[in-house]
């Protein structure tokens, strides 16, 4: 990773040592990080058995806003995401610098958490952990697909090259429909859209397009 800028290069860092953390754990049985940094649903706490016989109560605190994003359910899960953020972060970073980006990153995670929240509170009433850095990727693929729409980019398992443009529109699109149909449940669909929602008010809020302006615009 020597050509990844600071911030891109120590969340990667940090989300694998986390994992391995994880694994270590053997968060998936036990809940050991899970009971406490995952996001949990709004509401009471709830009582019950994890899949290693261990009865634990849970429930929603203030910083899994920030920490689930740091958490994931498996190899599968952050290989893809740090994937993700290999891709992306490196140059959405060079772009920002790095407070700047720092600051965009959190931001796209905890508005990803939030549309989480209150799709679980109000629509599917469930009560179980999110966990994954995807929200804060897909803010960071909406802002490689605004400040650099004529970039050319493909799905690895459909390798036709498109503008960055169309494929961020696409891919937003895709979750929607995924998330209102509830098509691959155990994904939080909403909390992508959430993540690329809070992308593009940051980045509205930098060029200067909202009510409320920066002291100067960072952003063309």
């Amino acid at each position: 990773m020597p050509n990844l800028p600071p911030v891109t290069r120590y969340l990667l860092i940090a989300n694998v040592l986390v994992f391995a953390l994880q694994w270590l754990l053997h968060d998936v049985d036990t809940f050991a990080l899970s009971r406490y940094f995952a996001l949990w649903p709004l509401g009471p706490d709830v009582t019950g058995t994890v899949a290693g016989g261990q009865v634990i109560t849970t429930g929603f605190r203030l910083w899994q806003l920030v920490t689930y994003a740091f958490l994931h359910g498996g190899f599968e899960h952050i290989l893809f995401n740090m994937f993700g953020l290999y891709m992306f972060g490196g140059v959405i970073e060079r772009t920002f610098g790095a407070r700047n980006y720092t600051v965009y990153y959190f931001v796209c995670a905890i508005v990803a958490a939030v549309a989480q929240l209150l799709v679980v509170k109000y629509f599917t009433h469930g009560f179980y952990p999110t966990i994954g850095a995807s929200g804060a990727l897909f803010g960071l693929l909406l802002a490689f697909g605004m400040l650099y729409p004529k970039e050319k980019v493909f799905l690895l398992f459909l390798p036709i090259p498109m503008p960055a443009w169309l494929f961020v529109i696409g891919y937003a699109l895709v979750e929607l429909v995924l998330g209102v149909t509830g098509t691959q449940e155990g994904v939080a669909h909403f909390a992508h859209l959430g993540g690329m929602v809070g992308g593009y008010v940051m980045i509205q809020y930098w060029r200067g397009k909202l009510p409320f302006k920066p002291k100067r615009v960072l952003l063309r």
